[in-house]
């Protein structure tokens, strides 16, 4: 699925099942409004197409025994439509060159617009990643802080209650002291 075939944002709400269907496109979502100087129409498809397919060892090969055949053809007396210096067959990868090159240059600034377009996306991804760890870091630094507080208040209450275990233990003999003496 191409930048271009992505649909734009939604204003509306979206439901649980909608937003994990194509989370992973949510920082490109902006970015699929912009289309490049040829724009996303058949002529730019097309071309694209035909750039990627000339580097393409089918055609390559192709290429290599319709001119290995031209040759033939011709230098064999088989047909004279191109005799040596085939001019005819320089005429055609002259005509070949010429269209190709415009076609390659195009394919190539329609990939760096995609690729500007994703390279933005994930600076934005990145960010927002970089702030969701901030946020744990500062929520996780806070629950450290209130961890430390309730030690410190475990450690105060475990001391009054050995206070309180002390002085119950002095009040007690205190008055077994009293008790006999006034019990006498």
């Amino acid at each position: 699925m191409s930048l271009h075939d992505q649909p734009a944002l939604d204003p509306a709400p979206q439901t649980p099942d909608r937003r994990h269907h194509n989370h992973h496109f949510r920082f490109h979502r902006p970015h699929a409004h912009l289309a490049t100087a040829f724009g996303a129409d058949a002529f730019g498809v097309r071309a694209e197409a035909f750039a990627r397919f000339f580097g393409t060892p089918t055609f390559l090969i192709a290429q290599t025994v319709i001119v290995a055949v031209w040759i033939m053809v011709n230098s064999a007396d088989w047909a004279t439509f191109d005799p040596y210096p085939f001019i005819l067959l320089n005429l055609a990868f002259s005509t070949q060159a010429a269209y190709a090159a415009p076609l390659i240059l195009l394919a190539q600034t329609r990939q760096a617009d995609r690729d500007k377009a994703h390279a933005d996306a994930d600076a934005q991804h990145r960010e927002v990643l970089a702030a969701a760890s901030q946020d744990r870091l500062e929520i996780a630094l806070e629950h450290s802080a209130k961890l430390l507080e309730l030690l410190e208040l475990l450690e105060q209450n475990t001391k009054l209650t050995a206070i309180t275990q002390e002085l119950s233990a002095r009040i007690e003999k205190l008055t077994g002291e009293i008790h006999g003496v006034v019990v006498r």
